[in-house]
C-alpha cells in the first residue's frame, strides 16, 4: 500500500494539471467523512474509514469507495401468501403452547418478520458421505422445480454429480434454477458455472463483476447453502459443494460439517429465500405452483428461517443470538468453525455463565484460516474468565455451526460466529424449537475427544504469540 500511494498521487497530479494535491485530499477525506458519518453505524469501523482517508491521501478515499460503501439495495420479494388459492401458510405462534421460550420466540418474529411454523419434519446428514446423496436422489425425483445455492460449487469429484442431476433434471422438463456466489465459487474460473451455462440450465453468479462501480462482491457473499425440490423438501446447512467434504474418501484437506433435510410448511420461507436472491441477481422472479405448492404437515417440529445480511436484515442473526442467550437458564452449547464475535456476544455469554447458566463453546483446534485462530485466542479470555468452558476440537476441520439453548431451541445454518457472517454476508439460519432434534444437535456437539482450553494456557503463551494473536484480532471485522 505504501508504494501505492506515491503512484495513485502522480496519476491524480497528471490527471488534474495545476489544482494542488491537497485541495483533492482535502475534498475526498470530507467526502468520506460525511458519508461516513450519515450511513455508519458501529463507531469503530466509522473511526477506521474516517482515519484512513485523511491519513493515507487519496488511496484511502479510493479503498473506501471501492470496499467501504455498501451498494446492495434489494427489492423485497415476497411469495408469502402467493400459494395457489391464495391461501398463506399456516401459522400458528410457538410462545402460545411453551411459555419459557415465549420471549424469545416473540423476539423473533418481530425481528425476521416470519412467523414460526409447525408440522415439519427435520433430520440431520453429517458430511458429504451422508448429505450429497440424499441432495443427488432428491434432485433425481424432483417433477417440477429445482433451487439450489451453494457458496462453494466445485466441479470436482464431488460437484460433477451435482451437476449431471441438475442437468437430468432440466431435460426431464423440470425449472431449474443455480445460484453460486461470485467469490466462493471461484471468480476467475468457475467450473460448475460454465458447464450448467453449456447445458442450458439457468445458472447466475452472485456479485460478480469487473467493474470498479460494482466492487461490493469482494466483501460481500452468498454464504447460503440451499436445495429446494418441487417447492416442499428443502436441505440447509452449512454443507458446501467439494470433495473435501467426501471424508470416507479420505481427502487431503477434509472437512467435516453437518446439513439438514426438511420437509414441511417451513420450506416455504427457504424457498422465498431463495427466490429473493435470485430475484436481485437476474430480474426473475419465481413464482407459481412449480415453485410455491400448498404444503401439508409432514412432522413435529417447530421451525423458522432467519436471514442476515448488509441490507434489510442487518445483524439479525447476532440478534436473534444475543436474545437466545439472554432467555438460557441452564444451558447454552455452540459449535462454529470461527469464533470471532463483537463485545456485546462476549459480554452476553460471560453474563450467561456468571448466572450460573453452562456455557460450552466448541471450536476447532487448528481451522482452515490461521489467522482466525489467533484472532480468537485473543477474545477468549473474558469468556474463560467468566466461567465459560472452552474446547478445542480436533482434526478434522469441523465447518458444523450449531447452537442450542436449554436443551428446547437450537440454531442452525450458514451463519459463523463471526462478524463477517453477522455483518458482511448474507446467510441463512433455522431456529428449531422441538425437545428432539435439539437432542440430536446437542449430540453433535461432542466433547469427549476435545481439549479443554484453560485460562492458563491462554494465559502462558509467549509474548510473541500474544502479540501475534492481539494483531490478528485487529481484523476482527475482515475475518
Amino acid at each position: 500500500m505504501s508504494a501505492l500511494g506515491p503512484v495513485l498521487i502522480s496519476v491524480v497530479h497528471a490527471a488534474l494539471g495545476p489544482v494542488p494535491i491537497s485541495v483533492v485530499h482535502v475534498a475526498l477525506a470530507l467526502g468520506v467523512s460525511v458519508h461516513v458519518l450519515l450511513h455508519k453505524r458501529d463507531v469503530n469501523s466509522a473511526a477506521g474509514w474516517m482515519g484512513l482517508a485523511w491519513l493515507a491521501p487519496i488511496l484511502g478515499s479510493i479503498l473506501y469507495l471501492l470496499l467501504g460503501i455498501n451498494r446492495v439495495r434489494r427489492r423485497a420479494l415476497s411469495l408469502r401468501g402467493t400459494r395457489p388459492g391464495g391461501r398463506p401458510t399456516r401459522r400458528e405462534d410457538r410462545a402460545d403452547r411453551d411459555h419459557e421460550l415465549a420471549p424469545l420466540e416473540r423476539a423473533g418474529r418481530r425481528l425476521t418478520q416470519r412467523s414460526t411454523e409447525n408440522g415439519n419434519a427435520i433430520s440431520i446428514l453429517r458430511n458429504g458421505d451422508e448429505g450429497y446423496p440424499a441432495m443427488l436422489a432428491a434432485i433425481d425425483t424432483a417433477e417440477t422445480s429445482v433451487a439450489l445455492a451453494s457458496y462453494i460449487f466445485r466441479d470436482d469429484a464431488a460437484g460433477r454429480p451435482f451437476i449431471d442431476a441438475l442437468k437430468r433434471a432440466r431435460a426431464r422438463g423440470a425449472e431449474v434454477r443455480v445460484l453460486i456466489d461470485g467469490i466462493g465459487g471461484g471468480y476467475f474460473n468457475s467450473g460448475a458455472y460454465r458447464e450448467l451455462t453449456r447445458a442450458g440450465v439457468r445458472a447466475a453468479r452472485f456479485m460478480h463483476s469487473p467493474l470498479p462501480w460494482r466492487m461490493p462482491f469482494l466483501n460481500l457473499r452468498c454464504h447460503k447453502k440451499i436445495l429446494v425440490l418441487d417447492g416442499r423438501l428443502a436441505f440447509t446447512g452449512g454443507l458446501n459443494i467439494g470433495a473435501e467434504n467426501l471424508l470416507d474418501a479420505q481427502p487431503r484437506h477434509p472437512v467435516s460439517d453437518t446439513h439438514f433435510r426438511i420437509a414441511g410448511p417451513v420450506v416455504a420461507q427457504i424457498l422465498e429465500v431463495f427466490a429473493e436472491d435470485w430475484f436481485y441477481t437476474t430480474g426473475e422472479a419465481l413464482r407459481g405452483e412449480a415453485w410455491t405448492p400448498n404444503l401439508a404437515p409432514a412432522g413435529a417440529s417447530t421451525a423458522r428461517i432467519v436471514t442476515s445480511g448488509p441490507d434489510q436484515d442487518l445483524e439479525k442473526i447476532e440478534l436473534l443470538i444475543l436474545e437466545a442467550v439472554g432467555c438460557a437458564r441452564r444451558a447454552v452449547r455452540i459449535m462454529t468453525p470461527y469464533f470471532l464475535p463483537d463485545e456485546r456476544l462476549i459480554t452476553a455469554l460471560a453474563l450467561a455463565a456468571l448466572r450460573g447458566v453452562e456455557v460450552d463453546l466448541l471450536i476447532p483446534r487448528h481451522s482452515n484460516h490461521p489467522a482466525v485462530d489467533w484472532a480468537s485466542r485473543a477474545v477468549l479470555g473474558p469468556l474463560l474468565d467468566a466461567g465459560c468452558r472452552v474446547y478445542l476440537h480436533p482434526p478434522p476441520f469441523n465447518h458444523s455451526k450449531l447452537m442450542t439453548v436449554d436443551g428446547a431451541w437450537a440454531l442452525v445454518g450458514s451463519a459463523n460466529w463471526d462478524m463477517r457472517s453477522f455483518r458482511l454476508n448474507f446467510e441463512i439460519d433455522v431456529e428449531i424449537y422441538d425437545a428432539a432434534v435439539v437432542a440430536a444437535v446437542d449430540a453433535l456437539i461432542e466433547l469427549r475427544h476435545a481439549t479443554a482450553l484453560t485460562p492458563g494456557m491462554l494465559r502462558h503463551r509467549s509474548l510473541p504469540r500474544v502479540l501475534r494473536d492481539s494483531a490478528a484480532r485487529l481484523m476482527l471485522p475482515y475475518l
